[in-house]
């Protein structure tokens, strides 16, 4: 794919209670801000949050499947969580090109994610390399 500065991308999923559940049984994370509501209540969430990982790999999807694409990986990945991911959230990430190597299939991105309200619950930059 030849990319431009500029060059957008992007990609949505609903996050459920099995996304969740999958993702616990995958990787061992069953914190209680996942799955205890008693819990979760006396925090400042007051809802199921979704595991930080569920929320990255929607960007994970974005680069290797849409932008740059097929044979994509990460080099460097540079972001903050900026609002939690609730159960049963809409979130869309959205990938920049914000620079563009001259001899080398390296591409850096402004990364974002965005829950169905217009909130932003991620933002950074990251650099891919395409094989």
């Amino acid at each position: 794919m030849n990319l431009t500065v500029g060059q957008k991308a992007s990609r949505s999923l609903t996050l459920t209670e099995a996304h969740v559940k999958t993702y616990a049984e995958l990787t061992g994370d069953y914190n209680p801000l996942h799955f205890d509501e008693a819990f979760v209540a006396n925090t400042k969430f007051k809802q199921l949050v979704v595991q930080g990982g569920l929320t990255t790999g929607l960007l994970h999807a974005l680069v290797a499947m849409d932008m740059p694409g097929p044979g994509t990986v990460f080099l460097n990945q540079n972001w903050q969580f900026t609002a939690p991911v609730f159960i049963d959230d809409t979130i869309t990430a959205e990938a920049e090109v914000l620079k563009v190597h001259d001899n080398k299939p390296v591409t850096q991105l402004k990364m974002k994610i965005t829950r169905q309200t217009g909130e932003t619950v991620l933002e950074g930059e990251a650099w891919c390399y395409t094989f």
